[in-house]
C-alpha cells in the first residue's frame, strides 16, 4: 500500500513538472458612483414620494431623509453632499421610499416641477447639500 501511495505521489509530481506555470493578473478596481461636478442645476421631487431626484447626470442621484444617495448596479451609496465623499452602504440602509423609486421615474420627471438647486436648497433651509458635513439629515 505505501508503495503504491509512493508510486503515484512521484507520477504526480512528474506530471506537474512537466508543465509550464502560467500566471495570471487579475486587477479589479471599485471607483465608486460617478463624481459629480459641480451642484446639480435643478430638483425635481419623484411624483408620490418624498424623494428628489438631481436631472442632468448620467447617474441615478437622489436626496431623501438629509442624504444624497446613488445605486450602482447592486451597490448602493450614501454621502452627505452631493459631491460626496461617497461611501458604500448596504442595500438594507437604504431608506424604503428611495429603494423603492419607480424605475420610470425619468420618464415621470419631464412633467414635474423643477425647482432650480439654489432655490431648492435654500427652501430647505441651506441643508440641501448638507450645510457642510454632518448638517441636514433628518429634514426629510
Amino acid at each position: 500500500m505505501k508503495r503504491t501511495f509512493l508510486i503515484l505521489v512521484a507520477l504526480l509530481l512528474i506530471g506537474l513538472s512537466g508543465r509550464t506555470a502560467a500566471a495570471e493578473v487579475n486587477l479589479s478596481i471599485n471607483i465608486g458612483p460617478p463624481i459629480v461636478i459641480g451642484a446639480p442645476s435643478a430638483m425635481v421631487m419623484v411624483p408620490g414620494t418624498r424623494v428628489y431626484f438631481a436631472p442632468g447626470f448620467e447617474a441615478d442621484i437622489f436626496f431623501y431623509g438629509g442624504y444624497w444617495w446613488s445605486p450602482r448596479g447592486d451597490r448602493w451609496y450614501r454621502a452627505g453632499d452631493y459631491d460626496g465623499p461617497w461611501r458604500m452602504v448596504s442595500r438594507s440602509s437604504v431608506p424604503r421610499p428611495v429603494y423603492r423609486v419607480p424605475k420610470e421615474y425619468r420618464e415621470m420627471y419631464g412633467r414635474e416641477r423643477h425647482i432650480p438647486y439654489g432655490q431648492w436648497k435654500k427652501e430647505r433651509g441651506g441643508h440641501g447639500n448638507g450645510g457642510g458635513r454632518g448638517h441636514g439629515r433628518g429634514h426629510d
